[in-house]
Formats: C-alpha cells, structure tokens, sequence
C-alpha cells in the first residue's frame, strides 16, 4: 500500500508503491457450495487473476513453506451487513442504535466451537496453528499441507518479470465447518514478504518552498511572468492555515470537542509530538491539552526498506496536524501498522475497531484496484462493516493520480477507497480569499509547463498532468445502495450494464499548489536534523480535513457518533449543505505561478518556475452535480449546521 501524499517535488504520490497483488475481477464472497467438490464450501477470490495456464511453471516444491491467515466468517455474515446497513441509514428505524464491541463480537463474532472446529481441521492437515485473534487464525505449514487442507494445488506462475505461488484453483474448506472461514490470504506469495525486524529510520531529506507566494488566493501577481488563459496569474499560496480551512468548510463555533479520531498510517513518526506541538504554537491553532494526542504502536516494525518507512513520517504529520487545525479540540489516536503490507493495515483497522478507538478513522494510503485480490477485500470489508455496527466510520483517500491511466496504463479506481462501506474522499484546489473569504474550488488535477528559456513563454503550455484526485468508476464493487438516483447513470454504468461503485463520495483541499502547511522535524544536507514548514497537498490531506469537518458534525449532533457516513451525506446531495465543485467556477482558464528551489531546499542549485493549471484531472472531470473527482462536492457552510438535530426528534 502506499501514502496518498502528493509533494510539492513532482505532485506524486510519496511513500512506496510495493508490487501489490494482482487482483481478479470478483468480489470476495461468503463461501458456496461448488458443484465440482462435494462436501466443499468453496472460497471465493482465493486464485488470483495472474496465475493463468499460459503463465503456469508447473507445481511448487512439496517442502517449501507457506504462511496463511484463515480469515474468520463469525456467526451470521450476511446479518452484519444487514446490520450495518441499517444502523447507518438514516431512513432506518434502527439508524444510530450501534452496538458496543463486546456485543458485536457476542452477536457476529466466530464462536468458540468455531475456532476450535477450524484450528482441528488445519492441524489435521498438517498444518501448525501459529497464532489466534478475534477475527483469523495463522498457520504455516508446507505446500502438502496446504494443498490437503484447501483442496487446491500450488503451482508456479510468472507475473511479470517474476515468478509467484498460487493456488491453481479457488481454495475451498469442508462444508463440515458451516461457513466458519471467511477466506484465506497468503497461500499466493506475490509480494515476498521479509521477516527481518528493523528499526525505524531517521527523518527523510529536508523539504523547502521558494517563493514568491500568495498569503491567500490571488494576493501576489506575478506580474513579471508571462500570462495563461489570457492573464497575469497569482503566486501559489504559501500554504493555507486551520483558520482558512475552518472558514472554508464551515466550522463556524464547533471543535470537535468530546469527539476521538484516529489514523492509521504505516510506521510511526518518532518527532510527531514536539512537531504537532510547535505547528500549532506557530499558526495560532490551539495548544495540545494532555493526552490528546496518543499513539498506539506495534511492538516491532518490518519491511521498513520496502515501505520506505521514514517516507510515511509526513503522512503521519499531515494527518495529525490537519485534524488539529480543523477540530482544535478533538482527540487523536494514531494508530500504526508494523509494515505498509495489507497484513498489518488490516491488524491496525482491526485495533480501532476491537477496542473502539475512536468513531472517525482517517486514512490516507491506497493503491490500485487492480492489486486488490477478493480475498483480501472481504476482509477489508468484514471490519468496515464491524466497525458501522459500533458507529465506527472510515474515510479512506482516493489517491492521487488521477483515472490511474498515466500511472498504470489502465483506467482504475484506488482502493481500499473503492470499498462500498467507507467514504471515498477526493479533492479539489481550493481558493480562499482576503478575510478567510471562501471564493471557489475547482476539482484537482494538475498540468504543469515550464518557463521557456528566455523567460517570454511557458513551454508547451499548459504541459503534461502531473497529478489528481483518484475517481471513476470500480470494475468489481456493486453500486451501493446510497449511490443510485444521485450518481450519473453513465458513471455507474461504465464498466457494467447493472451498475458499480463510483469513487469518491465527497472531497476537500487536495491541490499541493493550493494546499497546507505542515510542519515536520526534517533532516537537512548537513545531517542535522531540524524543524521546518512545508506546503503540501493530495487526497492525504483531503481525509483528514474531512474526518476533522466530521468531528465537528458529530459534536453539533450532541455527541452522537455520525458511524458510516455515506448513507447520510448522500441523504444530503444538493442542499446548501455543500458547494458543489465544477473544473471552471470563473468562467475561465485557471492556474498559479510556482517557483521551486531545484535542489529542494534552498537557491544554491537555481530556481525552477512553472505554470500549474487547475481543474484538469486526466480523462475526470468536475461538473454540476455528482462527478467522479469530487463526488457530491465539498461541505458548505450548511454541512456542519445539518447535524444539529431538529426540535422534536432528539
């Protein structure tokens, strides 16, 4: 998985992009019966896509070792997405009546019959039971073993310039088990998974904005610099504050306060303290009450070269010091994961979930649809839906490079954005004016030209796309039912005559040329390591900003927890809860001058100008009413104020 950080270097996304798994097209189901093997519940998803006839090398060594988690169905699977639906949709009659974790793992978790009945099955097979939590069992074992347990052979197959294990077909458990396994991850090997601990590098190079900047949109003009769309253009900002953002989006009297956020990132910031401290003394935002902000951390960390560790550190600031600037008084609980691996993510959402960490989650890291094996969606989806049963809901950022076609070379969603049970957030550039004025957004995506030679014109204007905010429309998620009558039926038609998910719900700043300043304990070319401030940007700033505007929703409810917020924000679509977000608020080409230090920290090594334009997101597009950058829009002055419950229906 990576961040969704978008920097100001390149506008690209930041922490590592791993060779994810290569996902097949159908979504990971509850266990069927399949007529080829009787007395088998059949376990969808489990072969994947790549691991075709063509790419087969024949079967793997019988003694090579496998590590696997049994992934637990509970008692009543389909009653927890019934469940999970009703209590969030507020034309329910059992909307809001959450359940607390206990009662949730009494009522829809695995039995301990279940438990025992599966970790027999696997011994019996061979296999060694490694480890039990609440919602999977871990065994290794060898490829015999496995193949004795699943009912499948594990051969080799190449993927790419690779070769991996995987099962030849869909793995499946004994029917015996009444439907106790949800699926199993691990039984293909795409990506090599190191079992060395680390520990955690020091902070990443420093980073630096040259100016000249804008205070607020449109301040300085750059008047010595050559016009587009037929005007002189403003300095980028240097950086937009809490107070901005807060006038922006509404915030009007609220804090957020009583309301707890987490953040699930990978890694953990060792300087997040004393940086979110000294951000807020410097920008007015208010000081950290004790205990407000918490972590909570993984005994050891893995994988730390493969994720780039020290590269999610400014993940883990920006998600902390957005909330902070938004929901002064909200408390926030990082949550981080040992490694950037779908494993430990999961074990990280899972905490929040099992211990009720909090009731907003914010994360800000993806990756392409296209690596997201059904397997793993279904557990992915098993703790959204725990979680909307306690009034848990997770904001999820929907990447940052546009229809993914300049990346991948494919037209794609991100996810774990693209899952039915989170809200999918966007982004947008935003302009905010003199006197915290909010003047208008455009949707993000960016095209970036360069200053010709003799300073007269900008080259190939407006230049290539850089960056934008993740949209369209999912190959393998159903539509859900929020989305139909508001979504665009051609949106939600694109890749299937009955209809798919459509990425994002609702959106937020994003643009780095429009974006936030951070600030964050950097080393620098000396080696020192120092405190210094930033400007920054992408859909990873876009989730934080929404689950802070959530805090506050949740406050002006009286408290109560909003859980999985899309049934209700769709409820809302087209009132004055929102601005809706079009490419072209002006009526005319938009875009900022940009001056960056070449060496990305100060002017020894030349100063680079540019031209970004606003409001062009690839093949996405921002228009009048729901569009796939921005989904419904951004929360208008009226978002905050709608939760205030009404007389008479408290």
């Amino acid at each position: 998985m990576r961040s969704n950080r978008a920097t100001m270097r390149a506008g690209v996304s930041m922490a590592a992009t791993l060779p994810m798994i290569a996902g097949a097209l159908a979504l990971g189901i509850p266990a069927a019966h399949a007529a080829d093997s009787p007395g088998r519940d059949t376990l969808a998803g489990t072969k994947p896509a790549w691991a075709t006839a063509k790419a087969d090398k024949g079967a793997t060594s019988d003694s090579s070792q496998v590590s696997a988690r049994v992934y637990l169905a509970g008692r009543n699977a389909s009653g927890l997405a019934a469940y999970a639906k009703s209590v969030s949709d507020p034309s329910s009659a059992l909307y809001g009546k959450y359940l607390s974790a206990a009662q949730v793992q009494q009522r829809f978790g695995a039995t301990t019959a279940q438990v025992t009945a599966v970790k027999s099955w696997l011994k019996s097979a061979g296999l060694k039971v490694t480890g039990t939590t609440q919602h999977y069992v871990t065994v290794s074992g060898d490829v015999a073993a496995v193949e004795k347990a699943f009912s499948t052979s594990l051969h080799n197959y190449s993927k790419g310039t690779k070769t991996y294990r995987a099962p030849s077909k869909t793995a499946s458990a004994p029917d015996s088990l009444g439907g106790a396994v949800l699926t199993v991850t691990g039984l293909d090997n795409a990506p090599h998974k190191a079992n060395h601990d680390d520990a955690l590098p020091g902070p990443t190079a420093v980073f630096k904005n040259s100016g000249p900047f804008s205070s607020y949109y449109g301040s300085n003009t750059a008047s010595t610099l050559p016009s587009a769309y037929g005007k002189k253009i403003p300095y980028a900002v240097q950086g937009y504050t809490g107070k901005q953002l807060r006038a922006a989006y509404g915030a009007g009297k609220y804090t957020g306060k009583g309301v707890r956020v987490a953040i699930t990132d990978a890694y953990a910031s060792p300087t997040i303290a004393f940086d979110a401290a000294t951000y807020a003394k410097n920008h007015g935002d208010q000081k950290y009450s004790t205990s407000q902000l918490k972590q909570v951390l993984p005994s050891t960390y893995t994988q730390t070269e493969a994720c780039d560790a020290s590269g999610w550190y400014g993940e883990e600031t920006l998600d902390v010091e957005a909330v902070h600037a938004v929901a002064p008084d909200a408390n926030i609980t990082y949550v981080g994961a040992a490694s950037c691996f779908d494993d430990d993510l999961l074990d990280s959402l899972s905490k929040v979930v099992d211990n009720h960490l909090a009731d907003i989650v914010s994360n800000s890291w993806g990756d392409i649809e296209a690596n997201q094996t059904p397997d793993l969606a279904a557990a992915y989806d098993q703790v959204f839906q725990l979680g909307a049963v306690e009034g848990i809901g997770f904001y999820f950022s929907s990447g940052d490079n546009g229809d993914e076609v300049a990346n991948t070379g494919t037209k794609q969603v991100d996810t774990p954005a693209n899952s039915a049970w989170v809200t999918a957030v966007g982004g947008t550039s935003l302009a905010v004016g003199k006197g915290d004025k909010y003047l208008w957004e455009t949707g993000w995506g960016t095209e970036k030209a360069a200053l010709s030679a003799d300073g007269k014109s900008w080259t190939s204007f407006p230049g290539a796309f850089t960056s934008g905010a993740g949209g369209g429309t999912s190959k393998t998620v159903a539509e859900p039912f929020y989305q139909k009558g508001v979504v665009p039926k051609a949106l939600a038609t694109a890749n299937s005559a009955t209809g798919n998910r459509v990425v994002p719900d609702i959106s937020a700043i994003a643009d780095p040329n429009t974006g936030f300043k951070v600030g964050q304990t950097q080393t620098f070319p000396d080696g020192s390591e120092q405190y210094s401030e930033y400007r920054i940007g992408g859909t990873s700033l876009a989730s934080p900003v929404i689950a802070a505007v959530q805090a506050l929703a949740q406050e002006a409810r009286g408290g109560k927890a909003i859980g999985f917020a899309n049934p209700s924000i769709y409820a809302k679509y087209g009132t004055k809860a929102y601005h809706d977000v079009t490419d072209n608020p002006t009526g005319s080409g938009l875009a900022v001058a940009r001056v960056d230090f070449a060496n990305a920290f100060d002017a020894s090594d030349g100063l680079l100008t540019s031209v970004r334009s606003l409001g062009k997101d690839s093949s996405l597009s921002a228009v009048k009413g729901y569009d796939d950058v921005t989904g419904v829009g951004t929360p208008a002055g009226g978002y905050v104020q709608s939760f205030v419950p009404s007389k008479g229906h408290h």
